[in-house]
């Protein structure tokens, strides 16, 4: 735990219903006193936010994966600067809809076998992991439906279909396994009230 603040990510596929479920628990902790830090990635800084823009827009092949890492990795730097450490240092809870385990699966897996580079860059760079992870877990089908039919600036990545969204699936759990101390796996499909509930529950044992 990074000093008296908490550092919370939430990650899975698009459609999943992580930013829901990341708002909804900010509102909750908010209503408790919690000073709450609600926050995102790509983007979450005034720098990242315009590498945010760069990386979500135009055609799929407008960046080469090894790009797409470069951009996401000095997005994470700023974004980490000048809003996540000082939050943490004040105590403060910080909840981010993804984090560096999506870079690991959408760069890093979903468009190269890249993950070494995405851990080389990240140790180098970043230097530290979410204290705890909640991973929305849902059918790939039904997320991308999801996505499809919200629209939104995330149009770039959900073109890459639904086979895309299965690997990341898969990447997904695969990390939750690799990382069992961090990851927690909750079922997304349901209503999300009680998605909700297991959500609170959970980061309701690491808060300090």
């Amino acid at each position: 735990m990074s000093g008296q603040g908490l550092f919370l990510s939430f990650e899975g596929i698009d459609g999943s219903g992580k930013s829901t479920q990341a708002r909804r628990l900010a509102e909750t902790l908010r209503a408790k006193g919690r000073d709450v830090v609600l926050t995102r990635e790509p983007g979450g800084s005034p720098g990242a936010e315009e590498i945010r823009r760069l990386v979500l827009e135009g055609d799929k092949d407008r960046w080469s994966a090894e790009t797409e890492i470069l951009l996401f990795t000095a997005a994470r730097r700023d974004h980490l600067e000048r809003v996540i450490a000082p939050a943490l240092a004040r105590g403060a809870v910080v909840i981010c809809d993804r984090f560096a385990d999506s870079t690991r699966m959408y760069q890093g897996l979903g468009r190269a076998d890249l993950r070494g580079i995405v851990d080389q860059l990240h140790t180098l760079m970043i230097g530290r992991e979410p204290d705890l992870t909640v991973l929305i877990d849902i059918d790939p089908g039904v997320g991308l439906g999801r996505a499809l039919s919200r629209g939104g600036d995330e149009a770039r990545f959900e073109s890459f279909g639904e086979g895309m969204q299965a690997r990341m699936r898969t990447g997904f759990l695969a990390l939750s396994q690799e990382f069992p101390a961090r990851f927690t796996v909750i079922d997304g499909a349901r209503d999300m009230d009680a998605v909700a509930e297991d959500v609170a529950r959970v980061v309701q044992a690491h808060l300090p």
